[in-house]
């Protein structure tokens, strides 16, 4: 069964979400969200339920790291929290957050968003594994506001159908740009990518991952 670690200082919180998802997946959970990093770590979830407010550390503080570190920055983070979502929905939306919950949780939703990203995550992983790998690249498009733009960077990891990099452009959910291999004399043409998710936007520390659309020319897979 898929493996699902929840982090939440609420001990009844933990006893509930184990209880309603123990018939679809295998549960590992703790009060410590650096107990949580570690198992993170050392299991390799398929998914991290993680409580916003906890002592010690937050749950902005776990899904930040989670999301800087390589062994665990493509695993789905779900938060779970009694604050509105309109407060902090938007702000754990950046820090890479798949999907917010408020407290009392509803089940039938979480359950039913889990089997989604999960489902989604297992056909990305089936496509191509990510390799953490430096490349230079071009992109070329239109920013936020419909301006032209060209940004020279560096891949964080790539895979088959894609990659991630930092970008200081604030770009719409599912822009379109045209990446360009950053070679010496020249750059030359891959192919188009979509936007598929950003971190830490608007930050000097953005990050964003790029799905090549077609089959990418020039690639290094």
């Amino acid at each position: 069964m898929p493996r699902v670690l929840i982090i939440d200082d609420d001990d009844s919180i933990r006893r509930m979400v184990r209880f309603r998802l123990k018939d679809s997946y295998e549960i590992l959970d703790t009060e410590s969200p650096r107990e949580g990093l570690i198992l993170a770590l050392e299991q390799k979830p398929d998914a991290i339920l993680v409580d916003l407010m906890m002592p010690a550390h937050t749950g902005f503080e776990v899904c930040q790291t989670l999301a800087g570190l390589s062994f665990t920055q493509l695993i789905p983070v779900f938060v779970i929290s009694g604050a509105p979502k309109g407060i902090y929905k938007d702000f754990c939306d950046a820090l890479g957050a798949r999907g917010y919950f408020e407290k009392p949780i509803d089940f039938q939703a979480l359950q039913s968003r889990l089997a989604a990203v999960l489902t989604e995550t297992r056909e990305n992983r089936r496509r191509g594994a990510r390799v953490r790998l430096k490349i230079g690249v071009k992109l070329r498009g239109r920013d936020a506001k419909e301006e032209p733009f060209e940004a020279l960077t560096f891949t964080e990891d790539v895979s088959s159908r894609g990659f991630s990099c930092e970008l200081n452009v604030l770009l719409t959910p599912n822009a379109v740009v045209e990446v360009f291999l950053w070679m010496p004399k020249a750059h030359r043409f891959t192919g188009e990518a979509r936007l598929a998710w950003t971190q830490f936007a608007e930050t000097t520390a953005q990050t964003c991952g790029f799905e090549f659309l077609g089959d990418p020319r020039e690639w290094i897979f």
